[in-house]
This record gives structure tokens, sequence and C-alpha cells, in this order.
């Protein structure tokens, strides 16, 4: 019985599915290759032009689907839906130093709690915001760091009681901001409803704002981005 029995554990070992060559976490983990293409083909930045990247997931992604992505404006999206901190922080030389900015806007880390790349700790989170910012500073680029928005809830990932998690990354976020000069950009503040998750009216699943959240969402963006040009 007991050799049998090894046996069918061996063939279910052998005819398991392994993950396809085409899986993302499997063959592009950190998404290099989202933004290969449009990169390649950016023209490098004029003498006078203060050129901005926004760097993060989804919430940054979905600048230009519910709201206008600051038209006129020199700004380059480069946000992956569902990225986390060590993804974003991989794809940081690629999508952010070569493109030249004289900004970049950092938002990151929701992702992170929701465990969408595996178990993390505040800490792993903290110390990979450290290194995009320490990343950008050595490339001359200014930094504006922005809160996490307030959830109470991932849809695709329930009782994880994320609030209280958000709450201690946005405090670090603002005394890590406030320690190395770096711009503060509070999007947690204004969007938060009395039971610390965003306000009803400012989002469509508790995660991710709609129009009317990006219109509370792009003033507070404009002015801190002027606030790091005149630093």
């Amino acid at each position: 019985m007991r050799v049998r029995f090894k046996l069918l554990v061996l063939a279910i070992v052998l005819i398991a599915p392994l993950p396809a060559d085409d899986d993302p976490l499997r063959s592009d983990w950190p998404q290099l290759s989202q933004y290969r293409e449009a990169n390649r083909h950016l023209p490098p930045p004029t003498a006078t032009e203060d050129r901005v990247v926004f760097l993060g997931d989804s919430i940054t992604e979905r600048w230009g689907r519910e709201a206008d992505f600051f038209p006129g404006k020199l700004y380059i999206n480069r946000g992956i839906k569902g990225q986390t901190t060590p993804q974003m922080l991989v794809r940081f030389r690629a999508d952010v130093i070569a493109l030249r900015p004289r900004t970049v806007v950092i938002l990151g880390g929701t992702n992170d709690i929701a465990g969408n790349t595996g178990p993390t700790t505040l800490e792993a989170i903290e110390n990979n915001i450290t290194s995009m910012a320490e990343l950008a500073a050595a490339a001359r680029i200014r930094v504006v760091l922005a809160t996490l928005l307030p959830t109470l809830e991932y849809p695709w990932r329930k009782g994880l009681e994320p609030a209280g998690k958000i709450v201690a990354l946005n405090n670090w976020i603002r005394a890590y901001a406030i320690e190395h000069g770096l711009t503060l950009l509070d999007f947690y503040a204004p969007m938060v409803d009395e039971r610390g998750g965003l306000k009803p009216e400012l989002t469509f699943d508790g995660v991710h704002p709609n129009e009317a959240g990006y219109r509370v969402m792009a003033p507070l963006v404009e002015r801190a981005i002027s606030d790091a040009t005149h630093q």
C-alpha cells in the first residue's frame, strides 16, 4: 500500500500543470514589458521641460480613465494595476530614471497590504519606498511622496482589515517625507470618512477613486508638483 501511495503521489506531481511560460508572475514579474515600447519611443526631455513621471498601481494607471490625465501637462503615467512596491522598485530605473524626469510622484503600498505578491510587513514596504526615494535622489529627481488612500476592505481579498495598517504606513510616509525634505502629497485626509474608509461618493468599490475622487485628487497633485518644482 505504501508503494502504491508513493506512486500515486509521484503521478500527481508529474501531471500537475506548471505555470504557463507567459504567466507574468513567472516570465516578467515586475512587468518591465508594460511600458518598454512607450519608453523606447519617448523623446528625451527638452532643456526647459518639467517632465513628471507618475509611478504606482491601478490608482495611478486609472488617471485618464475616470478623469483626464492632466491635459496639456508633460506628465507621464507609469502605473500598473495590481503592483506592489517591490515590483515598482525593480522597474524604477526603466520607468522613471531612464525617462529623465525632474519630478516623480510615488504612490504605492496598498497592494502590498492586500498581499498581491505574497505576505509582507510594513517595514518591508517602507524599505522599498525608501529605496525608490534614494534612487531618485541619486539621479537628482525630485520626489513627491503620496499617502495611501483609505480602505476598509479589498474586494479581491476580504477580511484583512487594512485600515489600521494604512494609517500606520501613512504616518511613516509623512515622517519620512519631512525628515528627508521630500514633498508630501496627502490623499488620505481629504478622502477618508468617519469609519476610516474612502468616502462613498468618491469611489466605486471602496479602493479605487471614481471621477469625483480623481477630481479631489487632481488639485492636490498639481499643488504638490508645484511645491516640489520650487524647492
